[in-house]
C-alpha cells in the first residue's frame, strides 16, 4: 500500500504545483480595459493627461485609452449620451444642460482636470501696460457664443467695468478654429486664443499677449472627466482606476519644470515646436490652470454656475451633488502612495 500511497502524493504535487504556475500565467496575462475618450479638443492645456498616458500611468491602472477629438462640447456630450463612447473629457457645462434637459441618465463630471480658463487676449501691437478699458469700442473675436471661453471674456469685461453688450463688439460670426486666420488677415482688433495658437501668432509677429482670462476670471470647473450616470454604476473599478491614472498625471506635472513637461508630452504634440511646447506650458504654470486634484469642489462649480447666468445661457442652477461626483476622486486622492 506505501507504493500507491506515494505515487498518489507526488501527483497532487505535481498538481498543485501545475495550479501555481497556471495561475501565475493567467495573473501575467490579464485582459487590459479598452476605454473609449473623447476630448473636447487637441491641447497642450490638457498637458497632465498626455503626461498621464505616455507615463504609462493608464497602464498601470489597467487600462488601454483609445483618444479621439470631437471638436467641440456638444459633440463630445452628443457622443456620450447617444453611447459611442464611454467617457467624454469637456466642460462641465454640458453635464449641466443635459441634466436640466430632465434626463434620467444624465451625465457626471467625476474628475476635474483644469480649473482655469485657457485662453489669452491677443493684441496687434505688444502692450505690457494693458488694462481693460482699452477693448472699449473695439472689435474682439471671442468664439463661439454660449461656449465656456465667450462667457469667461464676457465675465471678465464686466468684472473690468464694461458692458460687453455696449463698450464693445464681440464679433462672434468666425469659426474658433478660424479666428486666427482672420486676425492676421485684419479682422478685429483683439482675439482670445487657446494656446499653443497664441504663442505661435507672438513669435511670428503677428499678434501678442495682453492679458490671460484664466487668471482674470479666477478658479472654476473647467474641463473634466464625465460618463452616463449608469455607466459609472455599472463600472465603478474602472472609474476609480482611470481616475488614479489621472491623479498620477496631475501629481508629476505639479512637481516638474515646463521643459521636463513638454519632453513627456511631445509624442502628443509630434508637430510643435520643442521651445514652444515649453513657453506654452510655463505659461500654463504660472496662472495655475491645472487641477492640482481630480476632486471637484462646489466652489469652482458655483462658479461656473454664476458666469453661465450671467451670460444668460443658464436660467435654472443645477445642484452641486447631482452632477458632480467626487467620489472616486477623493478615493483616489486619500488612497495615493
Amino acid at each position: 500500500m506505501r507504493k500507491p500511497i506515494k505515487l498518489l502524493g507526488i501527483s497532487l504535487c505535481i498538481a498543485m504545483l501545475l495550479t501555481l504556475v497556471t495561475g501565475c500565467g493567467a495573473k501575467q496575462t490579464n485582459a487590459v480595459d479598452k476605454v473609449t475618450v473623447c476630448e473636447v479638443t487637441h491641447s497642450i492645456f490638457y498637458a497632465p493627461q498626455y503626461a498621464a498616458i505616455n507615463l504609462g500611468y493608464f497602464t498601470e491602472e489597467g487600462i488601454q485609452i483609445d483618444l479621439s477629438n470631437a471638436e467641440g462640447t456638444d459633440k463630445v456630450m452628443s457622443a456620450v449620451l447617444s453611447n459611442k463612447i464611454d467617457i467624454g473629457f469637456a466642460g462641465p457645462e454640458a453635464s449641466i444642460y443635459v441634466y436640466n434637459e430632465g434626463k434620467t441618465d444624465y451625465a457626471q463630471v467625476f474628475a476635474l482636470l483644469t480649473q482655469r480658463d485657457g485662453s489669452f487676449l491677443v493684441a496687434r501691437k505688444p502692450d505690457p501696460n494693458f488694462t481693460w478699458d482699452k477693448i472699449r469700442n473695439k472689435v474682439v473675436l471671442p468664439g463661439r457664443k454660449g461656449g465656456i471661453p465667450y462667457m469667461t471674456l464676457e465675465y471678465v469685461i464686466r468684472k473690468n467695468g464694461l458692458n460687453p453688450d455696449k463698450d464693445t463688439k464681440l464679433d462672434n460670426s468666425i469659426q474658433f478654429a478660424l479666428m486666427a486666420g482672420a486676425f492676421t488677415s485684419g479682422t478685429g482688433d483683439y482675439v482670445a486664443l487657446f494656446e499653443p495658437t497664441a504663442s505661435m501668432m507672438e513669435a511670428a509677429g503677428k499678434g501678442y499677449i495682453v492679458a490671460s482670462l484664466g487668471k482674470e476670471s479666477g478658479e472654476m470647473s473647467y474641463t473634466g472627466y464625465c460618463a452616463k450616470k449608469s455607466y459609472i454604476e455599472n463600472h465603478p473599478d474602472l472609474i476609480q482606476r482611470f481616475t488614479n491614472a489621472v491623479y498620477k498625471g496631475q501629481k508629476w506635472v505639479a512637481s516638474h519644470s515646463a521643459a521636463e513637461i513638454s519632453k513627456v508630452i511631445k509624442p502628443s504634440f509630434a508637430d510643435t515646436d520643442a521651445k514652444l511646447l515649453t513657453t506654452v506650458v510655463q505659461r500654463y504654470k504660472d496662472i495655475g490652470v491645472w487641477s492640482p486634484t481630480p476632486v471637484l469642489n462646489q466652489e469652482p462649480f458655483t462658479h461656473l454656475q454664476e458666469i453661465m447666468t450671467q451670460a444668460g445661457e443658464l436660467t435654472k442652477n443645477v445642484p452641486y451633488d447631482k452632477v458632480v461626483n467626487t467620489t472616486f476622486a477623493q478615493k483616489a486622492v486619500s488612497e495615493a502612495k
